[in-house]
């Protein structure tokens, strides 16, 4: 069984991280289905900042790639720790589109290590990048998709605080389970205004450049972006005004809509352990259809 992908033509998505990896996969896959795109990032083609750090993709390879599906795209260079640039960002995006209605939260600093081998500057990055970034970008939008006609939505990459401690992973995960906490909490806060907030989480480890960078497993314990993808696409064709306030784990929510088989997602043969879930939830069971 495929899923059954929203058509959302006429919607502009507003995308933080959009360069490579999932937030790339989350741009193009929106874009096929008629979505205008909003690729923001700090790799540029107008800057060195892939050249210093070896990085490939830029937002306007990405933008290129949506517009050659016959959508509209906008790169803009954004740093989401900064409060200003990012409500320049937005009221950017907003004069050129007339309307934009997604917030897609998917930019994220990774650093797993022990609390003995993470300097305080490493700290502050990942809890400034992945909560305050998500706080203002989402702060910034609220007012704009309060006004949207189509669909409203913040979705936010990142899992559920379903634990109290992570060794040898304590501020990455801390900082990842922000990010939920501060979507799931508008959630409620937006009620009113049928804005779905919601966050999504994949079971396992994704292949990006970051996992391989920090070796977290090989081929045989990744998928790819698509998985993630695949999700986001499956909770824009909910209603916001009914889904919300959810957590979602990519497998459940795909499992809840009829996929059962995962093998095109996979590296490898076999299903990757899932490490992704388990880094917050270390009871976490696969659903019943795949055990």
């Amino acid at each position: 069984m495929s899923l059954e992908r929203p058509d959302l033509e006429g919607s502009t998505a507003f995308i933080t991280g959009t360069t490579r990896g999932i937030g790339k996969a989350i741009a193009l896959d929106l874009a096929e289905q008629g979505c205008n795109i909003v690729s923001t990032g700090k790799t540029s083609e107008n800057n060195d900042y892939g050249d210093d750090k070896g990085l490939e993709g830029t937002i306007e390879q990405t933008a290129r790639e949506c517009e050659e599906k016959g959508v509209e795209a906008l790169p803009i260079e954004l740093n989401v720790r900064d409060e200003e640039i990012v409500e320049n960002a937005v009221e950017e995006a907003v004069d050129h589109f007339g309307e934009v209605n997604i917030l897609i939260n998917n930019a994220s600093a990774i650093q797993p290590a022990n609390v003995e081998d993470l300097p305080a500057n490493r700290f502050d990055l990942l809890t400034d990048v992945n909560i305050r970034g998500t706080y203002i970008t989402s702060r910034a939008m609220i007012p704009h998709l309060r006004d949207a006609d189509e669909d409203a939505w913040i979705l936010t990459n990142a899992p559920a605080a379903r634990t109290d401690r992570k060794v040898g992973g304590s501020a990455y995960a801390w900082s990842k389970m922000g990010m939920s906490f501060v979507t799931l909490s508008l959630a409620g806060e937006l009620a009113g205004d049928d804005i779905g907030c919601n966050s999504f989480w994949p079971v396992t480890a994704i292949d990006t450049r970051a996992t391989r960078h920090f070796g977290m497993g090989t081929e045989d314990d990744w998928r790819t972006p698509q998985v993630v993808s695949d999700t986001v696409l499956g909770i824009l064709n909910e209603d916001p005004a009914e889904f919300t306030g959810n957590a979602v784990y990519d497998e459940d929510f795909l499992v809840e809509r009829g996929i059962t088989d995962f093998s095109e997602y996979n590296l490898t043969e076999g299903d990757p352990h899932p490490m992704s879930a388990q880094m917050v939830d270390p009871n976490y069971e696969r659903p019943a259809e795949l055990q």
